[in-house]
């Protein structure tokens, strides 16, 4: 049954992505985005990677779909059509690219290979030490909080840094535009007063 649902999100995330590169519409594409996102906290639902669902629900569908939309709300849409003249090269990049991805997986272990080597040594000393060593019991809890501490920490600072850029940006915008209506509002008024 798990190999079934695999099968149907995939598809779904696939057809979600060929209609992101097909849309022409930027608030189609942000939704499109979202619903995308969502889909693969799924996929990694079923994988058994409930730490990474979770972030990819929280940042990708969640905040990534939010900021996306406010910018669209805050900017102006305007449609140019952009024709390409020759598509060959886009192709020829996008193949090659996606050969070398593929090429480079080839050296990787079966998923879920019991003699793969991230299986060999520390999995197995998480599993039968974490408890005793941190003292928390649930093992995804004790490997980010303190044997990744540092690296969740750092990640956790990413985000925060993005977010205060964005807003940053999203708030500069606002404030000319203010000022520019202040200044107008103020020549209208000593206009009239004259």
């Amino acid at each position: 049954m798990a190999g079934f649902l695999d099968v149907v999100i995939l598809v779904l995330m696939s057809v979600t992505a060929f209609s992101i590169l097909r849309s022409r519409n930027l608030f189609g594409v942000v939704i499109l985005s979202g619903i995308f996102s969502l889909l693969a906290a799924s996929f990694y639902v079923l994988l058994a990677a409930v730490d990474v669902a979770f972030t990819e629900a929280s940042v990708g569908a969640g905040i990534s779909t939010l900021l996306m939309l406010a910018t669209l709300a805050i900017t102006h849409q305007k449609k140019e059509k952009q024709h390409i003249n020759n598509p060959i090269m886009p192709i020829i990049v996008v193949l090659v690219t996606g050969a070398a991805l593929v090429y480079g997986t080839l050296d990787m272990p079966l998923y879920g290979d019991i003699n793969a080597p991230s299986n060999q040594y520390l999995i197995q000393r998480f599993i039968e030490q974490s408890g005793a060593e941190i003292g928390i019991p649930n093992i995804v809890t004790s490997i980010l909080a303190s044997y990744r501490g540092y690296d969740t920490l750092g990640e956790t600072f990413v985000i925060f840094t993005a977010a205060i850029g964005v807003l940053t940006l999203l708030g500069r915008g606002r404030t000319g535009n203010k000022a520019e209506v202040k200044q107008i509002s103020s020549l209208e008024t000593d206009g009239e007063k004259e």
